[in-house]
């Protein structure tokens, strides 16, 4: 690297090896040992596990970095993350987080002796133990890992507003090909290093996956550097398998990054700011796959080659052979150089790890409960909407909910502890009020023209959801609050991120020292009912059916109907910790159909019949039970009602209205559902139940299964039918409109088809009318682009 001294002297090179044995040889062990944990005795078969789980090809250069990086922390006093990428590297993230004491902290028994030691290898991929990747269980962790892709716009989202903090960001060269991982390299265009801390990443290069060379090892230092320099990186090459050449090699290039990174926050805090985008550094650190292990086994090239990848040497209880492969293995990294009599890590060594919370296990970044403030919220009073006659205001209830987060902004100034993140939706989804407060985060060149750009906003969008998602938990694992404005329909585009953040917050919550965060809270406007004008490809709304696969006690879902149950229900969720919550709200200008004080107890209630839309006399039960969930379904439930009350007086209907969806289940299902006597006296125990509900009908039924009544019940919503038409006729191709609604419960109820055959004669005679209408002229029939809830007396 052309420096004209050493950047570690030979005491230093020495005992920062030594570490890194004492990481190997611990990493080692995991995988193998059952027994006998500091070969004080030769090994024998019963000392190794049954079954040889874990991912050896990748560890040895993880523990290297996290060696040199206490470095780094301990001489520069840095606080410093350490979000492990590479696929299943928990042995090295365990390893370490043990040598510097945090994991016997957490976990006293699992303490600093040979004892400990032995404990620490028998739990690693072991039935009651830990998981193989840094899963919630690993100190110092924010990073699941088991899935690829997603370690550097975590990363990013963990600096944002934490102007202190350095995110060390190794990433694998297998986890380099993902799409998710391909788009966050842009996100050093979103740092603003006044305000921001910093993301390191290495580009962790060890040339293979499972059993394939990968591509970017394959690339030549040129291309590498052409290509991180146009991302907008400033690359340092890291290159080699001698460790004492790497070990040097390292440390000036760890101490080269941190200077720039100094010199960049330095004139963007202190100096003239930068006009343009900083070239932020990246270390590409090339090591053997393997480093450290058997170099060939049976025959057979390992180091160095994809067959190092998991258990190099994977037969040692039957295999003498393959057993003594493996205890030369061990025995070369010197483990009684490394542990005392008693097994603790020599004392010269222990002195290498930073102390308390600077320690990478035990930083309070990794454990954002531990700095997560309460967020200050407006009184949702305050933007109640006045609804006059039921039903006459129309509003857009996104919009008005905008003016609400505008000043969660404004009130949170100073504390700077919640962002918007959205694939460039903010003003589709109408939350425009937001930029009253705040403006859209641009770190790149801002044109006059330009409009609601700032280097300092707080807004955060960017057309990939992946990013979107990552940046948001990363934010949120870290302390901070947010929500993730998408269309409805591509929210899909995350539904692994989903799955894996869900998984997440499952562990998490049976982990008293993981202290809990905020909830991640999706906004999913722009719906299936009104992309009338983008088509088919915008109209799924089957996000919900992946969510609610999920552990009850994480996910929650809301469908509110209105502006003041949208209020209550998103204030309700940006106050709540540790789960998941997805707001389905349309944008379009709709009828309001409740006041603030009824807004509130409906939603506190999570499901209620709605007695000024009925008929039905007191003391006595309904002939049906018409229900809905979702804001146009709700419309044309209503719609349906009032057409039946008109053409049918002497029908007695009941109208329940959803907007908690997890309240159907039974209460031993979600904690948010309803005893069954209570939804008895919802629903009644046998009446049929004609239910408009916004997704795919299906998972009204999975959700109700169990209740007494659930045969009777009749769901209508979205058929996967859709094309670019108008917004009624998207509700007729999917018989959820008023005239299939008012047709299905005139069919349910017992004998009224046969007494009611010129209602149903109208009703048909609607839905041609409007077939012919829309065809000719483009547009709703007139009577349904005016309706207005009209109540029918009897």
């Amino acid at each position: 690297m052309g420096h004209t001294s050493p950047a570690l002297d030979d005491q230093t090179l020495s005992l920062i090896d030594r570490y890194w044995r004492a990481a190997n040889y611990l990493s080692v062990g995991q995988i193998y040992l059952l027994e006998n944990p500091l070969l004080r005795e030769p090994l024998a078969a019963e000392h190794i596990k049954p079954r040889l789980l874990g991912h050896w090809g990748t560890t040895p250069g993880l523990n290297f970095l996290y060696a040199h990086l206490n470095r780094i922390i301990k001489q520069q006093d840095v606080n410093m993350i350490y979000i492990c990428g590479p696929g299943h590297g928990g042995p090295g993230m365990v390893a370490n987080t043990y040598l510097e004491g945090t994991y016997s902290e957490i976990y006293p028994d699992i303490s600093e002796d040979a004892d400990g030691i032995r404990k620490l290898f028998r739990q690693f991929s072991f039935p009651g133990g830990i998981p193989s990747h840094a899963a919630p269980e690993t100190p110092g962790s924010i990073h699941e890992g088991g899935e690829l892709g997603y370690s550097l716009v975590h990363a990013y989202g963990a600096v944002f507003d934490n102007p202190d903090l350095i995110a060390a960001c190794v990433i694998g060269d297998g986890e380099a090909e993902t799409g998710p991982l391909a788009a966050s390299w842009h996100s050093n265009k979103f740092i603003n290093p006044a305000r921001d801390g910093a993301v390191l990443p290495i580009l962790h290069l060890n040339g293979y996956k499972i059993a394939n060379p990968t591509l970017l090892a394959r690339c030549t230092d040129e291309d590498l550097a052409q290509l991180f320099k146009g991302y907008g990186y400033a690359p340092i090459f890291v290159e080699g398998h001698e460790p004492a050449d790497m070990h040097q090699q390292t440390a000036a290039a760890l101490d080269q990054a941190m200077e720039q990174i100094r010199h960049i926050q330095h004139e963007a805090r202190h100096g003239s700011p930068e006009q343009k985008v900083p070239h932020w550094p990246l270390v590409i650190f090339r090591s053997p796959k393997g480093w450290t292990g058997p170099k060939e086994v049976d025959g057979k090239k390992t180091e160095g080659f994809w067959r190092a990848h998991q258990v190099p040497v994977a037969n040692c209880r039957d295999n003498e052979e393959h057993r003594q492969l493996l205890e030369q293995w061990m025995r070369s990294y010197q483990p009684d150089d490394l542990f005392d009599e008693q097994g603790r890590l020599k004392e010269e060594l222990r002195q290498l790890a930073p102390q308390g919370e600077k320690r990478m296990g035990a930083t309070p970044f990794a454990n954002g409960g531990l700095l997560r403030q309460t967020l200050k919220v407006p009184a949702i009073q305050d933007y109640a909407v006045e609804i006059g006659e039921r039903g006459s205001t129309q509003g857009q209830s996104t919009a008005i909910f905008g003016e609400y987060l505008r000043d969660i902004f404004r009130l949170n100034e100073q504390e700077k502890n919640f962002r918007i993140f959205g694939p460039d939706e903010t003003a589709s989804n109408r939350l425009s009020s937001v930029f009253e407060a705040t403006d859209r985060v641009w770190m790149e060149e801002i044109k006059s023209y330009d409009e609601q750009l700032a280097k300092d906003g707080r807004v955060m969008e960017v057309l990939s959801e992946h990013l979107c998602q990552g940046w948001l938990e990363g934010y949120l694992l870290t302390g901070r609050h947010g929500l993730f404005s998408c269309y409805e329909a591509f929210i899909h585009i995350v539904d692994s991120m989903f799955n894996q953040h869900a998984k997440w917050l499952k562990v998490t919550r049976t982990l008293p020292w993981r202290k809990p965060v905020s909830s991640l809270n999706y906004l999913l406007s722009s719906h299936v009912w009104r992309q009338d004008h983008n088509g088919y490809s915008h109209q799924d709304p089957g996000f919900v059916d992946v969510v609610v696969n999920k552990k009850a006690d994480v996910v929650r879902v809301y469908l509110p109907p209105d502006a003041n149950t949208l209020l209550w229900v998103g204030d309700h969720c940006l106050k709540t910790y540790d789960r998941i919550n997805v707001i389905i709200a349309g944008k379009q200008p709709e009828p309001q159909w409740l006041s603030m004080d009824e807004a509130i107890a409906h939603c506190e209630a999570g499901l209620g019949i709605w007695p000024w839309a009925g008929n039905e006399e007191a003391g006595s039960e309904p002939d049906i039970v018409m229900a809905c969930a979702g804001d146009v379904p709700t419309m044309e439930t209503l719609a349906a009602v009032e057409l039946l009350r008109q053409h049918l007086p002497s029908l007695r209907i009941r109208v329940v209205n959803v907007v908690d969806l997890m309240a159907l289940q039974s209460p031993d299902q979600h904690p948010h559902g309803r005893s069954d006597a209570d939804f008895d006296q919802l629903f009644t125990r046998s009446k049929p139940v004609i239910f408009a509900y916004h997704g795919y009908p299906h998972l009204i039924h999975r959700l109700i299964y169990k209740r007494t009544n659930h045969s009777q019940f009749h769901v209508h919503g979205f058929m996967e039918e859709g094309t670019t038409t108008t917004p009624f006729d998207m509700t007729v191709l999917n018989e959820m409109d008023r005239y299939h609604l008012a047709l299905a419960a005139i069919e349910r109820v017992p004998g009224l088809a046969e007494r009611a055959g010129d209602v149903v004669q109208m009703l048909h005679d609607k839905l041609d009318a409007h077939y012919q209408y829309v065809r000719e002229h483009g547009e709703d029939l007139p009577d349904v682009q005016n309706w207005k809830w009209q109540a029918v007396t009897r």
